[in-house]
């Protein structure tokens, strides 16, 4: 695999400042490149179209600058849109030179430099798009944006201009641009018109890649954060999303409760009061159903960096047509979701939408409106959002009343990897991490030179706080005394329980010489045995189902990143694999997670072309049933597990199933799992672990003289099993099993029954997965 590199910040930000055009020329409107107005029904583009369009656009107006950031994961170009006055752009470093300061107080001198840094300072606003390449409004609504704000002289658009400075990214994913266009334009006045495409529309993580704003892991996210997030600091950063057909029109901040504890009541403020002022603005240009405080919450850093970088971050949701295709609805189709009725008129919801016509031109129209109103209130408020931006930054280098002082991250650590990848997280999210220059005594112990120190007195603390403590989420519940109220996404997200890796908080300050914040090394992803170097000719198989699989996606961006050979096995190969005689080439075969009728049954053949129709089925049970009896290692992730424990009449059952969520509920938690260290599959693991639970099963073997070994357990005491996060009744796993190893004939089938590389996080337990996939035949047959 050829690694991309993210491109440096620095260079970057030279290059915005490239010349901008000599003399004036045409400005061409979004249709005079791509054939059609943005919005017509059934008509997309692929991603060089767009990007032709954006050239074009750059090249014919002094308002706008287009710079190529960097490539993508499938090297198509990443590209953002610098769009302010003409003024504004002949000062862009200046502009950008003085926000850097206000980000940073402590660069400010005196007061009267800070007072003259507002009061010339303009509003920073990125707006990205597309970061979901089904929500395809969002492919488009950036050339309405564009053209407007490089066309229009109204005293609102000039507003803008002089006010702001705006960092447009047409789309956060531009390879998935392309295969959702080319996938709707090929299955045209098909049965399948309409449908998402028979693979992940981010070559890795498909619609995951909208939860990697604290792992960093995909070069896009690198490229956004480097050469934008961290290089402007922008006050507002708006986010253009879309959502299912039958709820609301469009949602906004406020987001649902909880808030997570450690963003600023400024930002929070910010955002409810952003959020509700596009409301309004987009009510008074006739615009219905529209939401806001519904449905999303802001609880996790994997979908807000900026609320931990000072800024506010304003999610938008449109509803959604058929891709391109418009739909019907009649009003007593549309359903609510959590804090509103899409029937009924709500504090929060005052006008809802009559039902009817919908399609990809109200969506274009509801995104670009929206957009519009944010940067009107960017521009006319711009004091008040430098005003406030300074003061929040202000207010993180003074400590927060009641945070720990610092956090200690030991040198000396087991997980060397995890330990690395922990400060590259820190480090790329501008928390500054130093070592002690001495030995010195803090909380009461002694700690050695070279410790690192996170001193929670700088302007992100904020992001280092979330990651590297535990989460404690509320117990909130639909109604008193009801079923819980789910998260948005997930519960946990802290570091050094995914990373496996000791952090020691102190609560009370200590003295001891710093050093100035440090760099961690570059290092390669690698694991003796398995990665390439130390392979000796083993070979994994790893399923890949054209009902695409996140969970595929993360294990085969893993693979390629520690350099472990690997072939994919699509639905076609397992069915043919006659006898399993196919499969045997492999050492192990890895079934991700996914629910058994995923596997089994795969995408609907009345709608999908017959290539991309149906599952393994019988004939592909038979196959992995063949290839382990014959002595192959089977893998499965999670629910994958209940695959396995089906196709082979294993005597294990999952002790959860059928339990509704006031009888048990984990949504996206961290469980201690205790391990059978005398095991080969725990080799370089301690005897505990931080495993991810999530939609997860926990064993019971049925039948005590089977050849089934416990590999690792949850404690038996129920208080000690929950580590980040939240559970409810955690007694209902206590004791049982988390991993298992089932010996069928001459092979094994390893069950996980959580996720060991979830997300390509959960660093601290790849060594159960890594150890499973090394060779454990006697003889080979490849």
């Amino acid at each position: 695999m050829r690694i991309k590199k993210t491109v440096a910040a620095l260079s970057v930000g030279v290059a915005l400042l490239a010349a901008v055009p000599s003399a004036a020329q045409v400005i061409p409107a979004p249709e005079d490149v791509l054939g059609f107005v943005p919005g017509a029904d059934r008509k997309l583009v692929e991603w060089p179209v767009l990007v032709d369009y954006y050239r074009a656009l750059a090249d014919a107006s002094d308002r706008v600058q287009f710079r190529e950031l960097g490539r993508t994961t499938l090297d198509a170009p990443f590209v953002a849109l610098v769009i302010t006055s003409a003024a504004n752009m002949r000062r862009l470093e200046e502009i950008r030179s003085a926000n850097l300061r206000l980000a940073d107080p402590r660069l400010i001198a005196s007061e009267t430099e800070r007072e003259e840094l507002i009061e010339t300072g303009k509003t920073i606003v990125l707006i990205t798009s597309s970061i979901h390449s089904t929500e395809v409004g969002g492919h488009l609504s950036p050339t309405i944006i564009a053209h407007r704000l490089a066309t229009e002289s109204s005293p609102e658009i000039r507003e803008i201009l002089d006010n702001t400075v705006l960092l447009l990214v047409p789309s956060l994913n531009p390879d998935g641009v392309t295969i959702v266009s080319r996938w709707y334009n090929e299955t045209l006045d098909t049965p399948a018109e309409g449908t998402g495409p028979p693979e992940l529309y981010h070559h890795y993580v498909g619609h995951d890649n909208n939860r990697d704003w604290y792992a960093f892991t995909q070069v896009e996210t690198q490229l956004t954060i480097d050469s934008l997030h961290n290089y402007w600091h922008p006050q507002i950063v708006h986010d253009i999303h879309q959502q299912g057909q039958n709820g609301s029109r469009f949602f906004l901040p406020p987001f649902l409760d909880p808030i997570e504890p450690n963003v600023d009541p400024l930002i929070v403020e910010g955002y409810n009061t952003l959020g509700t002022y596009m409301a309004w603005e987009l009510t008074g240009q006739g615009k219905k159903g529209i939401v806001v405080n519904s449905t999303y919450d802001a609880w996790t850093p994997a979908r807000s960096y900026q609320h931990h970088h000072a800024g506010v971050r304003v999610l938008s949701e449109t509803a959604s047509a058929r891709l391109a295709t418009p739909i019907d609805l009649p009003f007593e189709a549309l359903r609510g979701g959590r804090g509103f009725d899409a029937q009924q008129s709500s504090w929060n919801f005052p006008d809802p939408w009559e039902g009817g016509h919908w399609d990809l031109g109200n969506i274009v129209d509801y995104q670009s409106s929206g957009a519009i109103a944010l940067l009107k209130h960017a521009a006319v408020n711009r004091r008040v959002w430098l005003s406030n931006f300074v003061r929040i930054g202000e207010r993180a280098v003074a400590g927060w009343a009641k945070w720990p002082y610092a956090y200690l991250i030991p040198r000396d650590q087991p997980n060397a990897i995890g330990l690395n990848a922990v400060l590259r997280i820190l480090h790329r999210g501008m928390v500054e991490v130093r070592t002690a220059q001495s030995d010195f005594m803090a909380g009461g112990a002694e700690y050695p030179a070279g410790t690192y120190v996170v001193v929670l007195q700088q302007p992100y603390a904020s992001f280092g706080k979330a990651l590297l403590e535990p989460q404690v989420y509320p117990d909130l519940r639909l109604f008193p005394g009801g079923p819980p109220r789910p998260p948005y996404d997930v519960t946990a997200h802290t570091l050094p329980l995914l990373m496996g890796v000791d952090v020691v908080m102190v609560q009370d300050r200590f003295d001891v010489p710093l050093s100035d914040p440090v760099t961690p090394p570059e290092f390669a992803y690698r694991y003796d045995g398995l990665s390439r170097e130390t392979n000796s000719g083993g070979l994994v198989g790893l399923y890949k189902s054209y009902s695409e699989s996140m969970d595929e996606g993360w294990t085969r961006w893993i693979f390629d990143t520690w350099d472990i050979p690997y072939e994919s096995i699509e639905n076609p190969q397992m069915r043919g694999g006659g006898g399993g005689g196919d499969l045997q080439r492999y050492d192990a075969i890895v079934i991700p997670d996914m629910s058994p009728q995923a596997i089994n049954q795969g995408l609907p053949g009345d709608v999908y072309p017959p290539q991309y129709a149906g599952g393994i089925g019988r004939a592909g049970a038979d196959a992995l049933r063949t290839y382990v009896e014959q002595g192959g290692t089977l893998v499965v992730f999670n629910a994958a597990s209940m695959f396995a424990i089906d196709a082979f009449a294993l005597p294990i059952r999952n002790v959860l199933e059928g339990l509704d969520s006031q009888e048990f509920y984990a949504p996206g938690t961290l469980f201690r799992v205790d391990l059978d260290t005398d095991h080969a599959l725990t080799a370089n693991m301690s005897d505990g672990a931080a495993v991810w639970f999530q939609r997860s099963p926990a064993f019971a073997i049925t039948d005590p003289t089977a050849d089934v070994r416990i590999v690792g357990r949850y404690p038996a005491d129920p208080d000690a099993v929950l580590l980040s996060g939240w559970v409810l009744h955690p007694e209902r796993v206590a004791n049982r099993a988390a991993m298992l190893e089932a010996r069928v004939g001459a092979g094994r089938i390893v069950l996980f029954g959580f996720r060991p590389q979830y997300r390509a996080q959960s660093i601290g337990t790849y060594p159960l997965f890594f150890n499973a996939l090394k060779p454990h035949r006697k003889t080979s047959a490849r």
